[in-house]
């Protein structure tokens, strides 16, 4: 099953619990790799969604214009 294309607050949320997580050194050692590996396909995601975000609004801008 394929995952659920997640939205910028969602993916941001889910990095904000794996931050929490590891700040208060709950991940056990197994999972520290995972979460980290996780955490860097949320940032990914973030940072495409803000691209395509800036995109469109640069394009609405310059059509205003």
């Amino acid at each position: 099953m394929a995952k659920k294309k997640l939205n910028y607050a969602e993916a941001m949320a889910e990095l904000e619990v794996i931050l929490a997580r590891l700040r208060s050194d709950e991940l056990s050692v197994d999972d520290l790799s995972k979460s980290v590996a996780r955490a860097t396909e949320l940032i990914a995601e973030c940072r495409a969604i803000l691209t395509t975000t800036e995109e469109e609004v640069e394009k609405l801008v310059n059509t205003e214009a």
